[in-house]
Protein backbone atom coordinates (compact mmCIF):
# COMPACT_ATOMS: atom_id res chain seq x y z
CA UNK A 1 0.00 0.00 0.00
CA UNK A 2 1.38 3.41 -0.97
CA UNK A 3 1.24 5.99 1.78
CA UNK A 4 0.48 9.59 0.97
CA UNK A 5 3.04 12.16 2.03
CA UNK A 6 2.33 14.09 5.21
CA UNK A 7 0.23 17.19 4.88
CA UNK A 8 3.14 19.64 5.25
CA UNK A 9 5.02 18.32 2.20
CA UNK A 10 1.91 18.14 0.02
CA UNK A 11 0.85 21.61 1.10
CA UNK A 12 4.29 23.06 0.32
CA UNK A 13 4.36 21.43 -3.12
CA UNK A 14 0.87 22.64 -3.95
CA UNK A 15 1.69 26.11 -2.65
CA UNK A 16 4.83 26.12 -4.78
CA UNK A 17 2.85 25.18 -7.88
CA UNK A 18 0.28 27.87 -7.12
CA UNK A 19 2.83 30.64 -6.48
CA UNK A 20 4.83 29.75 -9.61
CA UNK A 21 1.69 29.65 -11.73
CA UNK A 22 0.53 33.02 -10.37
CA UNK A 23 3.94 34.48 -11.15
CA UNK A 24 3.80 33.19 -14.72
CA UNK A 25 0.25 34.47 -15.12
CA UNK A 26 1.28 37.86 -13.72
CA UNK A 27 4.15 38.15 -16.18
CA UNK A 28 2.13 37.04 -19.18
CA UNK A 29 -1.00 39.07 -18.44
CA UNK A 30 0.63 42.31 -17.28
CA UNK A 31 1.76 43.42 -20.77
CA UNK A 32 -1.75 42.72 -22.06
CA UNK A 33 -3.51 44.52 -19.23
CA UNK A 34 -1.30 47.61 -19.05
CA UNK A 35 -2.58 49.17 -22.29
CA UNK A 36 -6.17 48.22 -21.46
CA UNK A 37 -6.18 49.34 -17.86
CA UNK A 38 -3.80 52.29 -17.21
CA UNK A 39 -4.64 52.28 -13.53
CA UNK A 40 -3.23 48.76 -13.15
CA UNK A 41 0.11 49.87 -14.60
CA UNK A 42 0.60 52.31 -11.77
CA UNK A 43 -0.49 49.91 -9.05
CA UNK A 44 1.72 47.72 -6.89
CA UNK A 45 1.28 44.75 -9.29
CA UNK A 46 3.56 46.44 -11.84
CA UNK A 47 6.28 47.30 -9.33
CA UNK A 48 9.65 45.59 -9.35
CA UNK A 49 9.51 44.76 -5.64
CA UNK A 50 6.24 42.86 -6.14
CA UNK A 51 7.73 40.70 -8.87
CA UNK A 52 10.87 40.09 -6.83
CA UNK A 53 8.77 39.10 -3.83
CA UNK A 54 6.76 36.59 -5.84
CA UNK A 55 9.92 35.10 -7.30
CA UNK A 56 11.63 34.83 -3.93
CA UNK A 57 8.61 33.24 -2.22
CA UNK A 58 8.23 30.77 -5.07
CA UNK A 59 11.85 29.67 -4.84
CA UNK A 60 11.93 29.44 -1.01
CA UNK A 61 8.72 27.40 -0.87
CA UNK A 62 10.01 25.22 -3.68
CA UNK A 63 13.29 24.37 -2.03
CA UNK A 64 11.57 23.67 1.30
CA UNK A 65 9.07 21.27 -0.29
CA UNK A 66 11.65 19.49 -2.42
CA UNK A 67 14.14 19.09 0.40
CA UNK A 68 11.46 17.54 2.62
CA UNK A 69 10.49 15.16 -0.17
CA UNK A 70 14.13 14.32 -0.84
CA UNK A 71 15.03 13.64 2.78
CA UNK A 72 11.88 11.83 3.89
CA UNK A 73 10.76 9.94 0.81
CA UNK A 74 12.44 9.47 -2.49
CA UNK A 75 16.12 10.53 -2.44
CA UNK A 76 15.81 11.71 -6.06
CA UNK A 77 17.76 14.89 -6.84
CA UNK A 78 16.36 15.73 -10.28
CA UNK A 79 13.33 17.70 -8.98
CA UNK A 80 15.83 19.99 -7.25
CA UNK A 81 17.69 20.40 -10.56
CA UNK A 82 14.43 21.42 -12.25
CA UNK A 83 13.67 23.92 -9.50
CA UNK A 84 17.20 25.32 -9.67
CA UNK A 85 16.97 25.73 -13.44
CA UNK A 86 13.62 27.49 -13.07
CA UNK A 87 15.07 29.81 -10.42
CA UNK A 88 18.08 30.58 -12.60
CA UNK A 89 15.79 31.45 -15.51
CA UNK A 90 13.65 33.61 -13.19
CA UNK A 91 16.55 35.71 -12.00
CA UNK A 92 18.00 36.09 -15.50
CA UNK A 93 14.63 36.83 -17.07
CA UNK A 94 15.86 39.76 -19.12
CA UNK A 95 18.64 37.82 -20.83
CA UNK A 96 16.80 37.87 -24.19
CA UNK A 97 15.56 41.43 -23.76
CA UNK A 98 12.54 43.05 -22.21
CA UNK A 99 10.19 41.98 -25.01
CA UNK A 100 10.75 38.28 -24.23
CA UNK A 101 10.77 38.65 -20.44
CA UNK A 102 7.20 37.34 -19.86
CA UNK A 103 7.92 34.23 -21.92
CA UNK A 104 11.25 33.64 -20.21
CA UNK A 105 9.58 33.85 -16.80
CA UNK A 106 6.80 31.51 -17.94
CA UNK A 107 9.44 28.95 -18.93
CA UNK A 108 11.16 29.33 -15.55
CA UNK A 109 7.81 28.93 -13.79
CA UNK A 110 7.16 25.83 -15.88
CA UNK A 111 10.36 24.23 -14.60
CA UNK A 112 9.42 25.08 -11.01
CA UNK A 113 5.88 23.75 -11.41
CA UNK A 114 7.27 20.57 -13.00
CA UNK A 115 9.65 20.13 -10.05
CA UNK A 116 6.74 20.28 -7.60
CA UNK A 117 4.58 17.89 -9.61
CA UNK A 118 7.46 15.41 -9.94
CA UNK A 119 8.13 15.69 -6.20
CA UNK A 120 4.48 14.99 -5.40
CA UNK A 121 4.51 11.95 -7.69
CA UNK A 122 7.76 10.60 -6.22
CA UNK A 123 6.51 11.07 -2.65
CA UNK A 124 3.28 9.18 -3.45
CA UNK A 125 5.22 6.32 -5.08
CA UNK A 126 7.67 5.85 -2.22
CA UNK A 127 7.47 2.18 -1.22
CA UNK A 128 10.07 2.25 1.54
CA UNK A 129 8.39 4.92 3.68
Amino acid sequence: MIETPPLNNRVLDKLGVWVSAMCALHCIMLPILIPAIPLLASSFVAQGWFEGSILTISIIVGFAALLIGFKQYHRQIYPIYSLSLGALIYWNKDIFGEAYEPFTIAIGAGFIIAAHLINLKLCRQCKSC
